[in-house]
Order: C-alpha cells, then sequence, then structure tokens
C-alpha cells in the first residue's frame, strides 16, 4: 500500500482551515456556512485549486466548485489589479456577446471504401466495391444472394 506524502499546508490556507474549524465549533445546529467564510474559500481556491483547497477546509467539491463558477469576474480570486478589472470591462461593453457558432464538420480529402466478397457453395460469386459515404443494405444483399427469405 503507497503511503501519502503530506505536505506542508501554506499560512493562508492553514488560517482559513482555522477559521472553518472555529466556525464549526460555535456553529449552532446545522447552520449554513456563512457568506464570508464562502468568499474566503473561493479566493483560496483560485490560490491553491479546488481540491486542495475543499479537501483542507473540509468542504463538498461540487459546492466549492460552483461557487468559483458563480464568482464575478472583479471578485475572482486571481488577485488582479483595479486597472486590469477596468480593461476587462471595456473590452466586455465593447465586444457583443456570442451566444452560438455553428461549425461545419471537415470535407474529407478522400471517400471510404470497401470491398465486400461473397461465395456461394455452389460457386456463384459476388464482389461489391463500396466508395462513398453512403451505405447500402448489405445484410438485404447477402440474403438476396444467398437465397435466403427474410
Amino acid at each position: 500500500m503507497r503511503s501519502r506524502k503530506t505536505q506542508a499546508i501554506p499560512a493562508r490556507l492553514e488560517a482559513g482551515r482555522r477559521r472553518f474549524e472555529r466556525w464549526r465549533r460555535t456553529r449552532k445546529g446545522h447552520s449554513r456556512i456563512p457568506e464570508p467564510l464562502w468568499t474566503s474559500a473561493v479566493k483560496l481556491a483560485g490560490a491553491y485549486g479546488l481540491c486542495r483547497t475543499a479537501r483542507t477546509l473540509g468542504l463538498d467539491y461540487n459546492a466549492l466548485k460552483r461557487r468559483v463558477a458563480s464568482a464575478r469576474p472583479g471578485d475572482s480570486p486571481g488577485g488582479k489589479t483595479a486597472g486590469a478589472k477596468a480593461a476587462r470591462r471595456k473590452t466586455a461593453a465593447r465586444e457583443p456577446a456570442t451566444a452560438f457558432v455553428e461549425l461545419a464538420p471537415p470535407q474529407r480529402a478522400c471517400l471510404p471504401e470497401c470491398i465486400v466478397e461473397l461465395e456461394h457453395p455452389r460457386g456463384a460469386k459476388m464482389r461489391i466495391h463500396l466508395k462513398g459515404a453512403e451505405d447500402p443494405d448489405l445484410a438485404a444483399l447477402s440474403r438476396s444472394f444467398w437465397g435466403i427469405e427474410a
């Protein structure tokens, strides 16, 4: 059995873990996690990753993932400067949002092909050379060749 390497928890993540532990000790019943704690968890997830943050703080991974995804770009945990945020807002205001883009499938340079050969015990032979995308009903052709009624 493998032993797991223990990594030192960064100071900010450890501070967040202590805040969550303190809240868990003092909460009444099964109360919801307060928004300030969720906000700090989202920021920590941006810095240390979802899985590590959820595991360290004792949070549900998917709940944290939803919170991170719903965070506004201005509140993103990347620590961007105010100038970068303003530039993003200006760019977003000028560019219309694209809702759907249809991509056509690439055209094939060569067509698929195959050869089917049938031989009846009485000596009759049939060779079918298929080229292109259309698929004939090979089952019906072979039943007809073998003399089997469907």
